[in-house]
């Protein structure tokens, strides 16, 4: 009886030690987290406002010089066009500046002189020689003016003045007419830069947001660091355009109005040469009359 006592004892002993040791067994970590002993490498994920995560785009694929230099050579060919033409826009409106202000402020210095020798002179010999050896339109004006008496002497001997002064005030109209329409070339490209490099500027950009929209689609990502570059691109289309505009629209209107003043200096040029030529035919000595006036026509 003792002997089937400890038999029972020890049996229930061995049936109770492997439920213990699955109790105090520790837990294994999940199969999916380990594969042998290295961990599984994760993709890299970006959350979205929505909570969706997209893949990011590796780094070596974004550009790495932002610079405007940098940002042209990896413009598309068509952007590259536009920023060139306006460029060279630019240059042109810089160009016509230089130009057409040293032309400008010459035309004034000499138009002004000449003014100051016509309202000084009396008559128009005196001031024939005081314009001997000076340039401009307004020499133009006085030269023209005694070509004019010049040669209507012959018929002022039966005639008055009217035509003379007739002839004189037109021919000075169109020199000075002449004279503002030189000068004033060269400003209509002025006028043409400041009014299309915005558009044109506006073009590149829009041509480039839609390769940058095909390259996000190509891609399969709207990670900003992958389409700010290509925005930034396009919109240095728009800034190159109204780099170009800007001054060639400020220096127009400079040009505007200083042609105006000039304008105005060769107008009261040629009236003071008109002046001349009117005190000249009355300081004249009168015609005698014919002495066919009056004579009956022969029956």
């Amino acid at each position: 009886m003792a002997t089937a006592g400890i038999l029972l004892s020890l049996a229930l002993a061995f049936t109770a030690a492997p439920a213990a040791a699955q109790q105090t067994m520790p837990i294994a970590p999940p199969a999916e987290s380990v594969a042998g002993d290295r961990p599984v490498a994760t993709e890299p994920t970006t959350g979205l406002a929505d909570g969706s995560d997209v893949l990011a785009a590796p780094a070596s694929t974004l550009p790495q010089d932002l610079s405007p230099w940098g940002m042209f050579l990896e413009a598309d060919y068509v952007v590259k066009a536009v920023m060139i033409g306006l460029a060279f826009a630019a240059f042109v409106t810089w160009t016509i500046w230089l130009a057409k202000g040293l032309e400008l402020l010459g035309a004034k210095s000499r138009a002004r002189t000449a003014l100051k020798t016509i309202t000084t002179s009396r008559t128009l010999d005196e001031a024939v020689l005081g314009v001997a050896n000076k340039r401009g339109v307004g020499v133009l004006l006085v030269k023209a003016a005694e070509e004019e008496v010049l040669l209507s002497i012959g018929s002022l001997n039966h005639a008055d003045g009217s035509g003379l002064k007739e002839r004189v005030a037109s021919r000075l109209s169109r020199l000075t007419a002449a004279g503002g329409r030189r000068i004033s070339r060269g400003t209509g490209m002025l006028a043409t830069i400041g009014s299309t490099s915005p558009f044109v500027g506006l073009f590149g950009t829009v041509w480039g947001i839609m390769n940058a929209f095909i390259g996000i689609s190509e891609a399969q990502t709207t990670n900003l660091a992958v389409v700010a570059p290509g925005i930034a691109e396009a919109l240095l289309a728009t800034a190159l355009g109204l780099v170009a505009a800007i001054p060639a629209v400020v220096i127009y209107n400079v040009f505007a109005r200083s042609i105006a003043g000039y304008r105005q200096v060769l107008a009261d040029a040629a009236a003071g040469v008109e002046r001349l030529v009117s005190r000249d035919l009355d300081y004249r000595p009168v015609p005698a009359p014919s002495s066919f006036a009056g004579t009956a026509e022969p029956r």
